[in-house]
């Protein structure tokens, strides 16, 4: 009887795995070595792919690429962070798009701002590799 309680529980496992590995999320930094430092924590889990700016972000989405959540630095030359969320959430395509902010702005006002724009949740940078996968697991449940 334990066995089959245990196949059950191992079962589920791996049905929820499977449903997590099929996610996928963009990373969209333009320091590579912050990108690198996500894409390890959470290639392991998801399908992880990563773009300089949100130039390149918006024209690998365009190009048919629908991530299930985007991970967002706000300070980026070309166009910053704030701008394409603006971007994100005007558009009837990817305004569904759960996005993290991560930021080095420790102003309340500037979060709330970003958060008002349509992010889902913003975490400051120095970050906890395993805060922000923890944090990315609850938006995609």
């Amino acid at each position: 009887m334990n066995l089959c309680r245990g196949n059950v529980v191992y079962l589920q496992y791996q049905k929820e795995r499977a449903f997590v590995m099929n996610k996928s999320i963009l990373i969209v930094d333009d320091r590579p070595e912050i990108a690198k430092v996500i894409m390890i924590q959470l290639s392991k889990d998801y399908e992880v792919h990563s773009e300089g700016n949100p130039i390149e972000a918006l024209a690998w989405m365009h190009a048919g690429n629908v991530p299930d959540l985007i991970i967002s630095d706000v300070n980026m030359p070309e166009m910053d962070g704030k701008t394409f969320l603006k971007h994100l959430k005007a558009s009837s395509m990817f305004n569904f798009i759960p996005v993290i902010i991560l930021s080095s702005l420790e102003s309340s006002n500037d979060r709330i701002e970003l958060l008002e724009a349509g992010a889902s949740d913003f975490v400051l940078k120095p970050f906890n590799p395993q805060e922000l996968k923890i944090r990315v697991r609850n938006l995609l449940r």
